[in-house]
């Protein structure tokens, strides 16, 4: 069977670590993941390094972050009055929520900075600027 190439569907095993060895996710206990090779619908170093695997190779790979989640934005910081917040909402550095945003999309932040008259949201991806190892496995390439 041929390689796993640009607009196959592909089902991957895969475990994901930091850089210290900490799992961060896994298929292992359930279902392979399922996507299109080429698509952009997984972060562009785990497709790429998917791409020419054949069913059944393994390996690991780190993908930088520049490859992953990107790096950390200064414009993915908001600054939002504190009058704008509702009192009654408990403010902690490091709580996460869900905002929608003007086009009623959704966006998850979290507080990075509490100040008398403002705080300030981190919007990034909770992976942004780290880069990222995964263990591999093609289980199916499906055309």
């Amino acid at each position: 069977m041929p390689a796993a190439k640009n607009g196959d569907h592909v089902r991957v095993h895969y475990t994901g670590k930091f850089s210290d060895g900490e799992v961060f996710d896994s298929s292992r206990e359930g279902e392979p993941i399922h996507f299109t090779l080429g698509t952009d619908d997984v972060i562009p170093g785990f497709d790429a390094a998917v791409c020419g695997m054949n069913i059944g190779d393994r390996k690991t790979v780190t993908i930088p972050a520049t490859d992953a989640y990107g790096p950390i934005r200064d414009d993915m910081f908001l600054d939002v009055p504190r009058e704008d917040i509702p009192s009654d909402v408990k403010l902690e550095v490091g709580d996460a929520y869900q905002l929608k945003n003007d086009l009623g999309e959704e966006l998850h932040v979290v507080i990075a900075e509490i100040y008398d008259d403002a705080v300030t949201l981190d919007a990034n991806h909770p992976l942004a600027g780290v880069d990222l190892t995964f263990e591999l496995e093609l289980v199916a390439i499906e055309g």
